[in-house]
């Protein structure tokens, strides 16, 4: 079945920009909502076992609370998805430097990432049903990243076999090599509250990316067998996630890329299901990473639609993304090109599948 699509004005930055909110609704009543500011995705109400619709991201009440908050909640990174090492790079001879948001290194593109600008907002076409396309303009320079680029992003909702399925598609083009790592940084809880601790993961991941003490890879690409990586199998979220295993301890829970078997293609890589709901959502993309994050550093301040303070352990995110580091990184060369070059066009479709 066919889905609306509906404008509204939502508020308006500090700056005195105003920010839209865009609904994707289906004849059920399933439905998600974007912002202009940072192509966040603001809500995803889907129904649980017994039909009740609820929201199963972290939605904040206004502007002023993505303004405030840490975590980049539901915002589409860029323009290099999470950390790059001494927020520097050389590509052709010439080296960059990103500002640095994160200790010693770049985070999700610098102090003023993708997240916090405002994007163009268009109502497009996805395949019979209506989308909207959020783009940027990001300017040669911009937070040190040589290469004017024009990214985007469409979001689009379907019913599939009684599933319903959010598609997000990137796009980028550039008219200098730059590196190239689009995410979305939604913090899922299936439950609606609660700890996601007991929520039970799968992913198709045999390998991932140890870390060093900032969190930046290390460039190996380890087996997860024998490890609390290891998700192959259905695992409950929590069940190893305080072992004293130095991966863990560094990150303080998870906060890793998962190397996804069979690259290239749009295929199921993972599922998450929260056992009070019976709600699961399956992850497909074509990208070749997921970084998997227990939320970490959510410390309480974030408040949400419902007035809940949002700590560590009550969400967790799903990013789909090249490696991380991979301009840097000579050992991730075969699972993806993060520079993208003139005449060349970055695209890249993630989906999730929500059913119940």
């Amino acid at each position: 079945m066919t889905a609306t699509l509906h404008g509204e004005p939502f508020g308006r930055t500090r700056r005195g920009e105003p920010v839209e909110r865009w609904e994707l609704r289906l004849p059920s009543g399933a439905s998600a909502a974007v912002l202009t500011r940072g192509a966040t995705l603001h809500r995803v109400r889907v129904p649980d076992a017994a039909g009740a619709l609820g929201d199963v991201v972290v939605a904040l009440p206004g502007v002023a609370d993505y303004e405030a908050a840490e975590g980049y909640p539901g915002a589409v990174v860029g323009r290099v998805a999470n950390r790059l090492a001494r927020g520097r790079f050389t590509l052709e001879g010439r080296e960059s430097r990103v500002p640095l948001n994160d200790g010693p290194n770049a985070l999700h593109g610098g102090a003023e990432g993708f997240d916090q600008r405002l994007w163009r907002a268009e109502e497009v076409d996805v395949d019979g049903t209506p989308g909207v396309r959020l783009s940027l303009r990001s300017a040669d320079g911009d937070m040190g990243f040589p290469g004017s680029l024009d990214a985007a992003v469409t979001y689009s909702l379907r019913e599939e076999d009684g599933r319903v399925v959010l598609r997000l598609d990137y796009s980028a083009t550039t008219d200098a090599p730059t590196p190239v790592n689009l995410t979305n940084h939604a913090y899922f809880a299936l439950d609606g509250s609660g700890s996601v601790e007991d929520h039970v993961a799968r992913f198709s991941a045999s390998r991932y990316l140890p870390v060093d003490a900032d969190l930046v890879p290390t460039g190996e690409l380890a087996p997860v067998a024998g490890t609390p990586f290891d998700f192959t199998t259905p695992t409950r979220v929590g069940d190893r996630l305080r072992d004293a295993d130095a991966q863990l301890l560094t990150a303080g829970g998870y906060d890793h890329c998962l190397v996804l078997d069979s690259p290239g293609s749009l295929r199921e890589v993972g599922s998450v299901t929260g056992p009070r709901s019976g709600r699961t959502v399956t992850v497909r993309t074509d990208l070749p990473g997921l970084q998997f994050y227990t939320g970490n550093f959510l410390d309480g301040s974030w408040r949400t639609l419902e007035g809940r303070p949002v700590r560590q352990g009550d969400a967790l995110c799903l990013e789909t993304q090249l490696l991380p580091d991979a301009v840097n990184q000579p050992a991730f060369a075969g699972l993806g090109d993060s520079v993208l070059r003139p005449g060349e066009e970055f695209r890249s479709t993630t989906e999730y599948v929500f059913s119940a």
